[in-house]
């Protein structure tokens, strides 16, 4: 061959092999590229009552098995916790206890994920309708709607006029902190059935016509904070559907909120174990995260 083509073949060879290698190390860097993970929240997301606890925060009674855990444990994400029991939207931007940093000063431009759930213990929606109509509950004989005849649209109303602005400034406050994340706000699984089951008043002792009365309150939760992520671009991952016949009227090992009396958590009316896994992997699965 002479020597002319002879070094036009062997330029386009090493032409080749740069590109190829250049193709193989983009493919193993982004094989291994590590999602730099913050999970924000209340108790729901921190896993409270779930064991093991988190020794590092006991103020925040945060569970090393809660969904964020999870979420990390399966994609390999390099997770950053700053959940906490109690958690309300205030405490994304201001300190919840001396010590505890605002949530949001987690983040930052490096941040590729965030997950959170707020919202329930704004105006101690969830504290206080649940303490309410089961107080009524057990005064009624578990009659009646005495919860709805007392309180009517005191909760929605505090939800609509207090929850759902403090929602919005919440997630453009994460927004502004970690502007290149995907940023995904989880509704509430489902607490009460959608009807009430007289064998479930010893363990949620809501009375028959609070049930539905209970249930509504939650749903227009989760409504606020659909209407909060879309009208921020977050994403809304929705626990309707797939919640539904886990509440906490359900047997063990089929239901992922534990109930108020006789449960098996150490903070009643929150997310089991199973409840904490099923929310990481429905929040995967809504996300696309593998």
């Amino acid at each position: 061959m002479p020597k002319p083509a002879l070094r036009r073949v062997m330029a386009a060879t090493a032409a080749a092999a740069g590109v190829l290698a250049l193709g193989v190390t983009d493919a193993t860097a982004h094989a291994t590229t590590t999602l730099d993970y913050v999970a924000l929240g209340d108790s729901y997301s921190a896993g409270s009552g779930v064991l093991p606890v988190d020794p590092t925060n006991l103020l925040c009674l945060r569970s090393t098995a809660n969904y964020p855990h999870v979420i990390a444990d399966a994609t390999g994400a390099r997770l950053k916790d700053v959940t906490c029991g109690a958690a309300q939207t205030s405490h994304f931007t201001q300190a919840q206890y001396p010590g505890v940093a605002p949530q949001v000063n987690a983040l930052s431009a490096g941040t590729d994920l965030v997950t959170l759930t707020i919202g329930g213990n704004d105006n101690s929606t969830f504290i206080n309708a649940i303490t309410a109509c089961g107080s009524a509950g057990v005064l009624s004989g578990g009659k009646g709607s005495p919860c709805k005849d007392k309180h009517g649209t005191s909760f929605d109303d505090q939800i609509e006029n207090n929850t759902y602005p403090a929602l919005k400034a919440a997630l453009r406050a994460v927004m502004e902190a970690a502007p290149n994340a995907r940023v995904a706000a989880l509704g509430y699984p489902w607490i009460t059935p959608a009807a009430a089951d007289p064998s479930c008043f010893v363990k949620l002792p809501i009375a028959a016509g609070d049930v539905p009365y209970l249930r509504g309150i939650q749903a227009h939760l989760n409504d606020v904070v659909e209407r909060a992520a879309e009208e921020t671009g977050a994403a809304f991952v929705d626990f309707a559907g797939v919640s539904e016949g886990h509440d906490a009227c359900q047997a063990p090992g089929t239901r992922w909120i534990e109930p108020l009396l006789f449960g098996h958590s150490l903070v009643p009316v929150h997310p089991n174990a199973l409840g904490e896994r099923r929310m990481a992997e429905h929040t995967m699965d809504a996300l696309g995260l593998g």
